[in-house]
Formats: structure tokens, sequence, C-alpha cells
């Protein structure tokens, strides 16, 4: 998988709900990090779907190399 921009290099503590679907940049470009604003038109990167399995604090990838995208793996920690 091709990776995108680093844009932090943390990670973002997210509640999430069950049920809901949420779209993870994953080019680097978006203004609403970690989530997409469609930045990534014309770049060949898409957004990567993440449904919520349960209510629960997860980690979005920030720095956008983790190898389990979207959620953050330490991969910022190599940076």
């Amino acid at each position: 998988m091709k990776k995108g921009k680093i844009t932090f290099k943390i990670p973002f503590e997210v509640e999430v709900i069950k049920e809901k679907k949420y779209l993870w940049c994953s080019c680097g470009l978006s203004k609403k990090q970690p989530f997409c604003d469609n930045s990534h038109k014309g770049t060949g990167f898409i957004p990567l779907v993440y449904k919520a399995t349960e209510d629960k604090k997860i980690f979005f990838c920030g720095c956008k190399q983790t190898e389990k995208p979207p959620i953050c793996d330490n991969s910022h920690k190599n940076l």
C-alpha cells in the first residue's frame, strides 16, 4: 500500500460509535485529520472506511505510515 504524506507524528484518539462508519484520510492532505475531506482527489489515494463494531476509544494513525491502517501501530516513533 502506498503511504500518504506524514501529517502528525501522534495518533488521534477518537471515541467511535458502534455501527458508525468513519472515513480515514490515507493521503495525509485532509484539513480534517484524521478524517477525509476529499483532498485526495486526483492523487490516486482513497479514504479507508472504518466501521466501528462497538462503542470504544481507538487511536487513528496520524502519520499515515501505519502497517495496520487506519489504526496507529506506533510507526510514528520511527520517523
